[in-house]
């Protein structure tokens, strides 16, 4: 190996320790914000729906380990057994659910889907490593279980909360949009890159912009 190459897997390694570090600390300062609001909108999901607060499911993640990851529920708890009905009206294909006007989402599950709310219990994944703030989104196994060798690459970086595809291709429910915004993430990563989704995230949150497309 060339000097130049060490160096650069050098760089490489430092900026990911600092990519994990800064997860940390936003995941952490995200917590003690939220914190408070965690038993109202656990309140407020049980008031209109019966079932746990919490949804959890199982995702794939860096190198094909499996993990639980959390949500706030913004479905109600019989929406599993639903689907097998509404598949007709999925335009996700056999790799993501898109379901316009999904009717298993409840009302104030909409909400929560329209302002990302539901997604920050996951800041407990990236607490316990099983997540990034950025990456790809992790899919269920039964979802990796179709991938290709190409789509297999999204299994080579941490999974995250958001990604590249979510500020800037959202609107596109085709699976193949996601893996290639993916991609192009994963051969091009920095820190400078994280750094720019954090900040477009943001702003696409309070917008709230095409919600129901979310993975």
């Amino acid at each position: 190996m060339v000097r130049g190459e060490h160096l650069g897997i050098m760089g490489k390694s430092l900026q990911r320790r600092l990519k994990r570090m800064g997860d940390v600390l936003l995941s952490l300062a995200i917590g003690v914000v939220i914190l408070p609001l965690v038993p109202i909108i656990c309140w407020l999901i049980r008031l209109e729906s019966d079932g746990p607060a919490i949804f959890r499911a199982r995702r794939v993640g860096f190198e094909g380990r499996e993990f639980t990851l959390y949500k706030f529920r913004s479905m109600y708890s019989d929406a599993e057994q639903r689907l097998k009905s509404l598949t007709h009206l999925n335009e996700g294909g056999p790799y993501l659910i898109r379901i316009p006007n999904d009717p298993r989402v409840t009302r104030v599950g909409r909400v929560l889907r329209k302002y990302s709310i539901d997604e920050l219990p996951q800041v407990w994944n990236v607490l316990k490593g099983d997540m990034s703030l950025v990456g790809p989104r992790p899919q269920a196994p039964n979802e990796v279980a179709l991938y290709t060798a190409v789509q297999r690459q999204r299994l080579e970086v941490v999974p995250g909360v958001t990604g590249l595809w979510q500020v800037t291709a959202r609107n596109d429910p085709r699976f193949e949009t996601m893996v290639s915004k993916d991609l192009e993430y994963i051969n091009t990563w920095s820190l400078w890159s994280d750094l720019t989704i954090i900040l477009k995230t943001v702003g696409v949150v309070f917008l709230g912009k095409d919600a129901t497309l979310r993975s």
